[in-house]
């Protein structure tokens, strides 16, 4: 995971650093200058991406001290002091803005990957992410929603054959489709799973019939989605797609579909509430 990561650190930092550096942090305080930050919680969740938070006042300054009181995963409350930093408050000053980018981002990922999670409690569902993560950052973005309590769905478009409906218009039909997909992956010698997304009872009917180990069920209606269900008859796994929220999982999981993937564990994630108090020694 470090490997993933320290090249973000680093371009992160570049980013912020420019030609001149941090112009207000060095013109007012010196390298010399002793004091410690606070990183605290303002609002409840699960914390997630302690390690990349240390690791980027580490790229910053190695003889920065830092003491944590949880671990990734864990829930924290409003109020909870997570980490201790200590050394140059020049440096400190220097990593804060993008140490915190970083953690209430993921974050708040995992708080939103957790609150899914538990809402489909008891069900069948699993809760799946998608691939509609910050380009550059999937890496960290899975890792978040794995550590809140949610699964991954396809890393890439290298592990997974999902047959979407722009594949399935190009190539003609459904079944069109399917047959390109397992020829490719018999000449290409993978064993990658085949999924295809269908939008009505007639669509799952076809796919039904074909050599696929999973069913989209794109937008479809609560009763819609039963119906699905009913006539799988357990032959294939069945995922529901499509505008999925917190207030209406519960009621999809309850369908008896296999999983729910929700692209807004990661596309419009709210960052978590943590703060960062710096005190002088």
């Amino acid at each position: 995971m470090r490997m993933i990561y320290i090249p973000l650190i680093k371009k992160a930092v570049k980013e912020d650093m420019g030609k001149n550096g941090d112009i207000t942090t060095d013109s007012i305080i010196s390298p010399g200058k002793k004091g410690r930050a606070i990183l605290k919680a303002k609002s409840d969740g699960i914390i997630c991406g302690l390690h990349i938070f240390e690791d980027t006042f580490f790229y910053i300054d190695k003889d920065l001290k830092i003491e944590t009181f949880f671990s990734d995963g864990d829930r924290i409350v409003k109020g909870d002091v997570v980490a201790v930093i200590k050394g140059s408050l020049n440096s400190i000053l220097k990593a804060e803005r993008t140490a915190l980018n970083f953690i209430q981002r993921m974050s708040g990922i995992s708080t939103c990957a957790n609150q899914f999670s538990e809402a489909v409690k008891d069900t069948k569902a699993e809760i799946l992410d998608t691939r509609k993560t910050l380009p550059g950052f999937r890496t960290l973005d899975k890792y978040a929603v794995k550590t809140g309590g949610a699964k991954n769905h396809r890393i890439g478009l290298f592990d997974m054959f999902l047959i979407k409906d722009n594949h399935i218009s190009a190539a003609g039909g459904i079944t069109k489709a399917v047959e390109k997909a397992i020829k490719f992956r018999k000449k290409k010698g993978l064993d990658s799973k085949i999924e295809v997304e269908i939008k009505n009872i007639d669509e799952f009917k076809e796919a039904l019939e074909l050599e696929v180990d999973r069913i989209m069920l794109d937008n479809m209606s609560v009763e819609d989605i039963k119906k699905c269900v009913k006539l799988n008859k357990g032959k294939k796994k069945l995922e529901i797609s499509g505008n999925v929220s917190l207030d209406r999982v519960r009621e999809l999981a309850e369908t008896g579909a296999d999983y729910i993937s929700v692209g807004a564990l990661t596309h419009s994630v709210k960052a978590m509430d943590l703060s960062l108090l710096v005190e002088q020694e």
